[in-house]
């Protein structure tokens, strides 16, 4: 998954999506232990849009943050 694909979706959107995909990425370890999966590539390939997702959501947090302080300082000097 791009992180191009992850700035167009919404936050409800990324939350689903790590839900799945924490939720396959802990199949195809399963998998991977009993020997039954046969792309061993995919794990790394999962864990990493795990992070992905994770780094979208938090630099959307930090956006809002930025923007709260923003606004506080602003009504702060208008005092």
């Amino acid at each position: 998954m791009k992180t191009s694909e992850l700035k167009d979706k919404s936050v409800d959107e990324l939350k689903e999506l790590i839900k799945t995909t924490s939720g396959e990425l802990f199949q195809s370890r399963l998998q991977n232990f009993t020997n039954q999966l046969d792309d061993t590539a995919s794990l790394p390939k999962r864990r990493r849009d795990v992070a992905r997702i994770q780094t979208e959501l938090r630099r959307r947090e930090l956006e809002t943050l930025a923007e709260s302080v923003k606004q506080a300082l602003a009504a702060g000097e208008t005092k």
